[in-house]
């Protein structure tokens, strides 16, 4: 069973929140406060945190850091505020997708699945199981990736979006193709999120996100991830 967990200082929120995710067959977790919640991840390792901003303790931003750097689990935050500042940081320090509040659970609940297929999918991925281009490696079904052979930690969204150009190196990919492919056909966010994600990206696995040598901006159209033969 999917183990989700609930961080939210809003009682209502927080308890219609579980009460619905368990009718729709989930195991849900909650806490109102950061610092319980890194606590509670720790021992029940859920599948998908959902995550307020304003919480108690320390903030879901600080929270959203913590976790990023000790998993890829797949995060959603939760925001009241109007101020996008909030959502574009999230999103920067390793959030997978956000929901500005007053929000539908249906909505909620569509990213919840539109995550946890990508994650299921890719680690279902039988064939292309590892990419080598230059001095990175991704592993799809250990879902692991290696700059110049250490670790490098990505969320999932993250992980989703560098397997999908890896394994089109070569290929210019439109913005619309790398919203659908990666976030899903059905995913009506903000598409500033796939810069927000790339730039992200370029920080982690180029040597100078300023002039990066895989990531390659193709203007007015999208993105590219450069071929092997490119590099040698």
């Amino acid at each position: 069973m999917t183990s989700i967990l609930v961080v939210d200082d809003e009682p209502v929120i927080m308890e219609s929140l579980a009460y619905s995710l368990r009718r729709e067959g989930y195991e849900v977790s909650v806490t109102a406060n950061g610092l319980e919640a890194l606590e509670l991840f720790d021992q029940i390792s859920p599948n998908l945190v959902v995550l307020d901003v304003m919480l108690p303790g320390i903030d879901g931003l600080e929270v959203c850091r913590r976790l990023r750097a000790r998993s890829s689990v797949p995060i959603i935050m939760l925001t009241a505020r109007s101020d996008e500042v909030d959502r574009i940081l999230g999103l920067e320090i390793g959030a997978d997708d956000y929901l500005p509040k007053p929000f539908s659970f249906r909505e909620l609940l569509a990213r919840i699945r539109s995550l946890m297929r990508r994650v299921a999918l890719d680690t279902q991925t039988e064939s292309q199981e590892v990419l080598r281009i230059g001095g990175l490696s991704l592993d799809s079904v250990a879902r692991r990736v290696q700059k110049n052979q250490q670790d490098v930690q990505l969320s999932a969204r993250e992980f989703d979006l560098l397997f999908f150009l890896m394994s089109q190196a070569g290929r210019a990919c439109s913005r619309q193709e790398l919203l659908n492919k990666v976030w899903g056909e059905d995913w009506s966010g903000d598409p500033r999120t796939l810069e927000v994600h790339v730039r992200w990206l370029r920080l982690k696995v180029e040597e100078d996100p300023t002039s990066p040598n895989y990531i390659q901006t193709v203007r007015g159209y999208g993105y590219r991830f450069v071929s092997l033969d490119e590099l040698t």
